[in-house]
């Protein structure tokens, strides 16, 4: 089908026309979605709570208040606790959800609650029966956010579905004036008295010289309390691990990084350090030589962890236990983990070969001796192959 001709002149008209129009709208932009009666709805009346003991509850008591110049005709509270804390009762106007941690959120406990009520500008409102809180055993540094709006903030896609709470409903009641917040959500620490063990596990290697032996080594938390990312002593912790003396390392574990003699490993990978979680750190090892005694180490980097009573699992040894004849002391060492097809002899007077000769206990002479010999042989067999060629030749 042909084309119709373009008119460039028309073109550039409509091109003006819709510039004009959107100039237009934009210009009438502030009258039409500006709303001098909107509602600014803010949250207060939390403070931090601290000493709280683990299996006891608490109250939140939150404040509503309107700083717009129209009334609210249905507001939404939540609340959002992380995993060492839960919510003791749920009224039937408030649904509950389980969320775990994903991407860069932590675990936590949200409800919300719906207030099908008018909020009216500069009167403060709060709950008839405050929201109840109970810390877990494994409490110990804890968040709390509460958040108000005039919108259905709905369900967290990564959560468990929303359940309505059991308890009676509540409603919003007149406060105190003068106890309003001024932000839409407040973020509250939440402080409990508790401790959490941090300890660390060797391991006990055997193996020959010449062998590449796997060691596993673990830290862990053993509670009873969860320790959160960011809080007093937990984001500098490190896991220092330092190989036995006598041994190169072939595979370092992802996580480990050299500085000197020893690798320094993360104490987790996540955003917390739950009452149950470990870490184990895997390494290959080659066992170069035999060393009398040889013992390494893991252990937790040195600095304040005020949660943490137990000192003496902090640090914990690595042994190795070289089996059978081979070299010791500085003879036959090997620093990069690759392996040779030259013999040693040992301090015991036998001789190695990759394990591959047998441990007779016999000197180095016989064996050069017959290195010689087959030297000459070889050298004997080659000048008959010459003379012969020479004698074909002429």
């Amino acid at each position: 089908m042909p084309m119709p001709p373009h008119n460039r002149r028309a073109s550039r008209a409509a091109v003006a026309a819709l510039g004009a129009a959107g100039l237009i709208a934009l210009a009438a932009a502030p009258a039409a979605f500006g709303d001098e009666t909107a509602p600014e709805l803010v949250i207060g009346g939390i403070e931090p709570i601290d000493g709280v003991k683990p299996g006891s509850s608490f109250d939140l008591p939150v404040t509503v208040a309107n700083k717009g110049t129209g009334a609210a005709e249905k507001v939404w509270v939540s609340y959002s606790v992380t995993r060492g804390l839960d919510f003791a009762e749920v009224p039937s106007n408030c649904r509950a959800q389980q969320v775990p941690s994903y991407d860069e959120m932590h675990e936590k406990w949200i409800v919300v609650c719906a207030f099908d009520q008018a909020v009216e500008p500069g009167v403060v409102y709060t709950p008839e029966k405050p929201l109840r809180v109970k810390a877990l055993d494994r409490a110990y540094h804890d968040r709390l956010r509460v958040r108000v709006g005039d919108v259905d903030p709905g369900a967290d896609e990564n959560g468990t579905p929303p359940v309505a709470g059991t308890a009676p409903a509540v409603r919003l009641v007149e406060g105190q004036a003068g106890a309003e917040g001024s932000a839409r959500f407040v973020d509250v620490p939440v402080t409990s008295v508790n401790t959490a063990d941090y300890q660390v596990t060797g391991a006990a290697l055997r193996g020959r010289v010449g062998d590449t032996v796997t060691m596993k080594v673990k830290f862990a938390n053993a509670g009873p309390a969860w320790v959160l990312e960011g809080e007093e002593g937990e984001r500098g912790v490190q896991v220092m691990v330092t190989p036995p003396a006598g041994t190169s390392v072939v595979k370092r574990d992802y996580y480990c990084h050299a500085k000197g003699g020893t690798y320094r490993c993360p104490a987790h990978l996540g955003m917390n350090m739950a009452e149950d979680a470990q870490m184990v750190y895997t390494f290959e090892l080659k066992i170069d030589k035999r060393v009398a005694g040889a013992k390494g180490s893991i252990a937790l980097s040195t600095g304040p962890r005020p949660f943490d009573h137990n000192k003496a699992n902090d640090k914990a040894d690595i042994t190795l236990d070289v089996t059978g004849g081979g070299p010791t002391g500085s003879a036959g060492s090997s620093t990069n983990g690759s392996a040779g097809g030259s013999s040693s002899t040992g301090d015991d007077g036998t001789t190695t070969n990759g394990g591959n000769l047998a441990e007779t206990g016999s000197s180095t002479l016989p064996i050069t001796g017959a290195a010689a010999a087959a030297v000459v042989t070889g050298a004997g067999t080659l000048l008959i192959v010459r003379r012969r060629r020479a004698q074909s030749l002429s």
